[in-house]
């Protein structure tokens, strides 16, 4: 066990054996750190926290009482082989999430970025990866093998389908269900999630040019309204437009899906 002269561990949490805490690492009331486990410089564990299996949390995260970490997947397939959670930096994960570790099937490691918010009682299920600067609101669950891009937002109570991808900048409301891909920047809205328009109030609180909303909206309804199929109208809003948003749009649906997309 590597624990810094500086780290604060309550006397009734459990360290075992093989645990790093590093420099300025708190560790709360009856609280679990598993030997796998690996905090980084200024981590805040509250009281009541389990954080086990191979599991690395950045500097500076804290962790909110009854929040679970690392433990194996909900996956019937996992055979009980080593893989990883990876949590960046500057996260706050709140009371009673769960986050769990990946399997050999979905590449072995579910990642998280840095900045994020995850709101009480929200899931990320195995082989997870998640960009910077992600909010998952109160009681969402992401299934096996999502992707969410920087900046996303994930509405209270919404269920994102295994394999789904949600392109950077969009938002999925409260309560919807998303059975497939977003793309970025988009709105989805409705119980079975419809994607209804673009993330404008993102778009403008992130500073974005008029121009560069202006065609977004524009690819948006080429891509509602024109001839061909979904990836040809992707191809050429890209081959048209000046607009790095409208490209990494583009991108995004050209890329492929295992999931489909959402259509305007």
């Amino acid at each position: 066990m590597s624990v810094h002269p500086s780290a604060e561990i309550h006397p009734t949490a459990y360290v075992e054996e093989g645990a790093g805490i590093a420099a300025g690492v708190k560790v709360g009331a009856f609280s679990l750190i598993g030997a796998g486990v690996s905090l980084d410089e200024g981590v805040e564990i509250r009281s009541h926290v389990v954080i086990t299996g191979q599991t690395e949390i950045g500097a500076g995260t804290v962790v909110f009482p009854f929040a679970v970490l690392g433990e194996i997947p909900q996956d019937l397939k996992f055979a009980g082989e080593e893989t990883r959670l990876i949590i960046g930096r500057n996260n706050r994960i709140r009371e009673h999430v769960t986050m769990n570790t990946g399997t050999e099937g979905g590449g072995g490691v579910t990642r998280v970025g840095d900045d994020g918010l995850f709101m009480a009682g929200c899931h990320v299920a195995h082989d997870c990866q998640i960009g910077d600067k992600v909010i998952v609101v109160n009681s969402a669950a992401l299934a096996g093998h999502c992707v969410l891009e920087d900046e996303v937002i994930v509405g209270g109570l919404v269920g994102v389908h295994q394999f789904v991808r949600i392109g950077r900048g969009a938002i999925i409301g409260a309560l919807s269900m998303v059975t497939a891909d977003v793309v970025p920047h988009g709105l989805v809205q409705a119980p079975r999630g419809g994607l209804d328009g673009l993330n404008l109030v993102g778009l403008k609180r992130r500073g974005v040019a008029r121009a560069d909303i202006t065609a977004l909206r524009a690819a948006l309804m080429a891509l509602k309204d024109g001839e061909g199929s979904f990836q040809d109208r992707a191809r050429r809003i890209s081959e048209e437009s000046d607009s790095e948003y409208v490209r990494e749009m583009a991108d995004f649906i050209l890329s492929g899906s295992d999931r489909g997309f959402l259509t305007p």
